[in-house]
């Protein structure tokens, strides 16, 4: 099963795209809120999608359905257990902000879910009885660029893990540690400026 696809853009389309990895070219669908961080890319350019794959007794032609951030994916089989809502029928529902969707369904916001397209009353109800209650960390999702928001978090996680095992800090201190550095220099974007960040603090400290 396929759950991650990174390669060059090769073409795109509405609704769909096509990723050039390892020579073979993958049809990947992508909800709106997805394609619309596509907008600047061009072909050629290299991209990375979390991928949801589809295949069932019915719809026996695999279909892949690409995220940004795998949170975005989660968030996707959570919504697709909303009965009448197939994945098809939620590529195209999403098109506005995850983090909008799960704040209308805690709220219980019928208008706001009739937002999505192709949802209109019933079923913004039927969203609200199933989800309710398991949605709530995905409002959390900041409207920051999603790959800027994955690029630091794995650049911090190597870092962390650098503190901690090799040069023995404690847990709690090298969260605080990076989290200093992150907000002193919003620009970092390598482990190495990272890391050079946090110990630059540590000597004027």
């Amino acid at each position: 099963m396929i759950g991650y696809i990174e390669g060059k853009l090769l073409k795109k389309e509405d609704e769909r795209i096509i990723i050039l990895a390892n020579q073979i070219g993958y049809e990947v669908l992508l909800p709106a809120i997805v394609m619309d961080t596509l907008k600047t890319k061009l072909e050629g350019e290299e991209i990375s999608l979390y991928i949801y794959y589809h295949q069932t007794e019915r719809q026996p032609k695999p279909v892949l359905i690409g995220f940004n951030l795998e949170i975005e994916k989660e968030f996707f089989q959570h919504f697709i257990s909303v009965e009448d809502i197939g994945p098809l029928k939620a590529v195209k529902a999403l098109n506005i902000p995850v983090s909008e969707i799960a704040k209308a369904i805690e709220l219980k916001d019928v208008a706001n879910l009739k937002r999505l397209k192709g949802i209109g009353t019933r079923t913004a109800q039927k969203i609200i009885a199933t989800l309710k209650g398991k949605v709530d960390k995905f409002a959390l999702i900041t409207k920051d660029e999603p790959k800027e928001i994955q690029a630091i978090e794995d650049i911090s996680i190597k870092v962390f893990n650098v503190l901690v095992s090799q040069l023995g800090h404690k847990g709690n201190d090298a969260k605080r540690m990076i989290a200093e550095a992150v907000k002193r220099n919003r620009s970092i974007s390598t482990f190495e400026e990272l890391f050079e960040e946090v110990y630059r603090s540590t000597k004027t400290s």
